[in-house]
């Protein structure tokens, strides 16, 4: 029987392969946001906020405008400029008909989104009004400014009907309820969380988050709220007196942004270490994390998730778009080229010819037993850049037969170069380390004897593996040391938590002779 009628195996590559993240319908999702749009602005993207009407336009407030862009073309389509210091939180009113926004003039002005023209200006802060809002009733506006104070004002008559003035430092953070145009929370840098009642003098529920807060918002019930300040976000039970209902800890800078998405059984969060995380309401998990080039100052994402804007403190907005989605679930559409069920089911059945089997170049070679062009060929600078792992594997293989020594001689100059630096560069890789160890043995086993007639790069590049190896061997040394001084300080407090176990009354009142004894003996 010939050699041909056994099918060669080619050389496994599996086992060097980065660990591949766990693929679930959350990252699927998300991942189908298309690539970012990049657009600068000339300041710091201070917020963004979605219309919620079609085509869902968002405005980005920035310096001292706020900039109106279509999602879509990625293009302004209105621009509202009638500040004179910087702008601060445009926000849209449910309608999509109105904006309100706070500036750095201690002013909130209100605009008509239609003629950008400037409908209301209400004055009564004294300081920088950096969050405003509509209540539900869509007929007043919240204001949270650096005066410390929370503002309630009338549309229609341009007037002040109520403040708050119970924080102790600025107050940045804020949000109407979503059941009720009476409840107010707020949120200051003096760490407390306050909700008013509006029928009532005083806040009807106080709480500390613990950190100067940055953002919250209520859940849609409006009996829960969510707070964001430092690296924590908290959730907290109104109909239960404030109680903390959980702690989420996944940022390791200050959260910014809060923001509910997927018809509110999402919660985003967005944080000036670059990452945006999504976690699910239910048991506050995140589900995906998508990273950003900047410190992120903002985001908003519009209805059905089709649209999702983060604002850096570079003054760029990235903008990713969804593909096309099914107006009912809001899934990505699928074409199928014939339906499934229309296809008829033939008497015969027709056995498909099997394909040539093809292979790489290396396995070729090493099917022909000539394992020095098999080892060269995967000393190529594209392969031992952009696929280490065929390199690994392939070293590997020659080791398991028992020929990587035969391989390495007689290795020209220029491959020599390629196996030292590969060698150099992926020993501390945890997948490649065991395998590069043992054929940097072989190849000092060929070579020690002959590096006086390497070329200058050679002898260098050899001086180098040695010094990687030596920092290598002090890498483990010092994690060794940590790993013993870790062991001895949980055996620690493993003792001493067994000793506090210990009931006293045991031992002075001992019910056995064992137990007399062992009194007596101590």
């Amino acid at each position: 029987m010939s050699l041909a009628a056994f099918p060669f195996k080619k050389t496994s590559k599996t086992l060097f392969h980065k660990p591949a993240s766990v693929t679930t319908e959350d990252s699927l999702y998300w991942k189908k946001l298309g690539s970012p749009v990049l657009v600068k602005e000339f300041g710091a993207i201070d917020y963004l906020d979605f219309s919620p009407l079609q085509p869902y336009y968002f405005a980005a407030t920035c310096s001292v405008r706020i900039q109106i862009y279509n999602p879509i073309t990625k293009l302004v389509a209105k621009n509202l400029s009638k500040f004179v210091k910087g702008a601060y939180g445009g926000c849209f009113r449910s309608d999509g008909r109105l904006l309100v926004a706070g500036s750095e003039e201690s002013a909130i002005k209100l605009f008509d989104v239609q003629s950008k023209n400037v409908l209301r200006i209400f004055t009564g802060h004294t300081a920088p009004v950096h969050r405003t809002f509509f209540t539900k009733d869509k007929v007043k506006i919240i204001s949270f400014s650096d005066d410390k104070s929370v503002g309630l004002w009338d549309i229609a008559t341009e007037t002040k009907i109520l403040t708050f003035s119970e924080h102790n430092d600025y107050v940045r953070a804020g949000s109407p309820s979503p059941i009720s145009p009476d409840l107010i929370l707020s949120g200051g840098y003096d760490n407390i969380l306050k909700l008013y009642d509006c029928r009532q003098q005083g806040a009807v529920l106080t709480v500390n988050h613990g950190s100067p807060v940055e953002s919250t918002l209520f859940l849609p019930s409006g009996g829960i709220f969510i707070s964001a300040g430092g690296t924590e976000i908290k959730v907290w039970d109104i109909l239960n007196g404030g109680k903390l209902l959980a702690n989420i800890s996944q940022h390791h800078k200050t959260v910014t942004t809060l923001r509910l998405a997927s018809n509110n059984s999402r919660l985003m969060s967005a944080s000036l270490d670059r990452h945006v995380k999504i976690y699910d309401i239910a048991n506050f998990n995140v589900v995906h994390n998508i990273d950003y080039p900047n410190a992120i100052l903002s985001m908003a994402i519009s209805d059905n998730d089709e649209v999702l804007t983060v604002g850096m403190v570079d003054g760029v907005i990235s903008i990713r778009k969804r593909d096309e989605l099914t107006k009912d679930t809001g899934k990505r559409k699928v074409t199928y080229k014939f339906a499934p069920d229309l296809v008829q089911n033939n008497v015969d059945e027709v056995v498909m010819k099997a394909g040539k089997q093809k292979y790489s170049q290396h396995d070729i070679y090493l099917r022909k037993m000539e394992y020095n062009k098999a080892l060269c060929a995967v000393l190529k600078t594209y392969v031992t850049t952009k696929h280490p792992e065929v390199t690994a594997s392939l070293i590997q293989e020659l080791l398991r037969r028992n020929t990587l020594h035969l391989a390495m001689i007689g290795l020209e100059d220029k491959h020599i170069s390629s196996l030292l630096k590969y060698f150099i560069k992926n020993l501390g890789e945890t997948r490649c380390t065991r395998v590069i160890i043992d054929a940097a043995n072989v190849f000092i086993d060929i070579y020690d004897s002959q590096v006086k007639f390497f070329s200058e790069q050679n002898a260098l590049l050899y001086t180098a593996l040695k010094d990687s190896v030596s920092a290598e061997v002090d890498v483990c040394k010092r994690v060794c040391e940590i790993e013993g001084v870790i062991g001895l300080l949980l055996a620690g407090a493993e003792v001493n938590s067994i000793s506090d176990e210990i009931d006293v009354n045991h031992i002075f009142t001992p019910s056995s002779k064992a137990q007399r004894d062992l009194v007596i003996d101590v």
